[in-house]
């Protein structure tokens, strides 16, 4: 299973949990309201966060894989020539 939807998942679960602790607490409405709110915000702060995080290591992942890519590339190149190379000297 995909970690970023393991991890959606789990705090989809936590905000669930605590919106429902919040709802059944014995307190004003406007109270409650003000609760939900703040939990609301601090959640997205949180997700945005672990969003960040991820897009930061996909975005590492990527960056080597065009390193390795351009590696191979100019591996091939190099190994090409001296083919080449070799093929003019036997034919001459």
């Amino acid at each position: 299973m995909n970690s970023g939807k393991v991890l959606l998942g789990v705090l989809a679960g936590v905000a669930a949990g605590a919106l429902i602790g919040v709802l059944f607490a014995p307190s004003k409405g406007s109270r409650t309201r003000k609760r939900i709110l703040k939990k609301g915000e601090d959640y997205a702060d949180g997700l945005k966060e672990k969003f960040g995080d991820v897009l930061a290591g996909v975005s590492k992942k990527i960056e080597k894989i065009k390193a390795d890519v351009n590696d191979f590339k100019e591996q091939a190149h190099t190994r090409t020539e001296e083919v080449k190379e070799e093929l003019k000297t036997v034919k001459g």
